[in-house]
């Protein structure tokens, strides 16, 4: 189900508070706009107050309190966005008349909150629905370089792309916003007055600069070696053989992830490589030790927000080197590992299919027994 599809189904089921945690804000309320499907959208934020689309914001609403008031005075259906709802949240009286708005399940009226990295207080558990906008489909990149190609070509800009070539760019950022996007189309155009199937390569390089932004991804772009060029393994090699052939996205049971456990030096990181160049698809190196953070809640959110964006450069390698160094259990961190492995243990049984994970460990006896068992990995050589 697409974001539009998803969202107007939380809208027509009653749902009266919904708490989205992103970083593209515009690309939300866009989203919101096409969910509502006619009905009245309203936005707030602390700068400029309460509005509807096409008329000035209404006197006072600046105010969580005034806007508060304001909102539930209005009759029939419409759809509220509070962007960085930071003050409403922080005020008791504010939190209380948004907990009563939500309470009342007014069929037709939804609140939905903004923001990158919410904090949702405690009073408002059982009333706010979470609701996850994921990052940008192959289908909106694509509209987003039609776009950018329109512009480009307003500056003299040549675009030389047919339409698998354009699907290919699209597929290329995958993973990135949609601001981010299109600032790297943008740039690809601009940098040389021509945008042609060649920027494709240029636009992997930026997503990779941009994913490795906080440390945790990175896109490895370096010669790999194809299988049938290592030595020996030949259990591992006839094992990947039958599922390189039979591909990421078959319908039946597809191939997930191996955990490669050995001693430096064997041959783990050739064959993660190895494994992306046989499928010709990225490869993507998570470093487990660079997760956690010295604030409370942004390892889990940094790690969650990480594994979204893999998700979404689906078909791809998802190589976690020395996997021992990040997962584990026990310790004096407040349960920040155990929560990150709960996190990652989830992830490994739920995830779409296209992302096969391929983890190193130099020493697999320092593992959680819970992360070996059968069922989080396909196999363990």
């Amino acid at each position: 189900m697409d974001a539009v599809a998803d969202l107007r189904l939380l809208l027509q089921s009653g749902t009266s508070v919904i708490a989205v945690d992103t970083r593209e804000e515009q690309r939300c309320l866009s989203i919101v706009r096409a969910a509502s499907t006619g009905t009245p959208v309203w936005t707030w934020s602390a700068a400029t107050g309460l509005g509807c689309e096409g008329s000035q914001p209404l006197y006072g609403t600046v105010d969580p309190d005034q806007m508060l008031s304001n909102l539930t005075a209005i009759s029939g259906s419409w759809t509220a966005v509070l962007l960085d709802p930071g003050p409403v949240l922080g005020d008791p009286a504010s939190l209380r008349a948004l907990k009563e708005l939500g309470q009342r399940s007014q069929a037709g009226q939804s609140v939905l909150l903004v923001g990158h990295r919410l904090t949702i207080p405690t009073d408002l558990e059982g009333v706010v629905h979470r609701w996850l906008l994921g990052p940008p489909s192959v289908p909106e990149l694509d509209a987003m370089i039609q776009r950018a190609s329109a512009r480009l070509g307003q500056q003299n800009v040549a675009i030389d792309l047919d339409d698998q070539e354009r699907i290919r760019l699209a597929r290329s950022l995958l993973g990135l916003t949609l601001v981010e996007a299109e600032r790297q189309v943008m740039q690809a155009g601009l940098r040389n007055g021509r945008l042609d199937d060649a920027d494709i390569a240029a636009a992997l390089a930026g997503k990779a600069e941009l994913l490795n932004a906080d440390g945790i991804l990175e896109i490895v772009d370096e010669p790999s070696l194809r299988l049938a060029e290592l030595g020996g393994l030949d259990h591992l090699k006839q094992w990947l053989g039958h599922r390189v052939a039979a591909g990421l996205d078959r319908a039946v049971d597809p191939p997930r992830g191996v955990l490669l456990a050995g001693v430096p030096g064997c041959g783990k990181s050739a064959l993660a490589h190895a494994i992306a160049a046989e499928w010709s698809i990225p490869l993507v190196l998570l470093d487990p030790g660079r997760i956690y953070s010295k604030y409370i809640g942004e390892s889990e959110q940094r790690f969650e927000a990480a594994l979204t964006t893999v998700e979404a450069m689906a078909p791809a390698v998802l190589w976690i080197d020395e996997i021992e160094k990040g997962f584990t259990t026990g310790g004096e961190d407040g349960g920040v590992s155990s929560r990150v492995l709960g996190t990652f243990l989830r992830w490994l049984q739920d995830h779409a299919p296209g992302v096969f994970v391929v983890a190193t460990a130099n020493d697999v006896t320092r593992l959680p027994a819970e992360l070996t068992r059968k069922g989080r990995f396909d196999e363990l050589f």
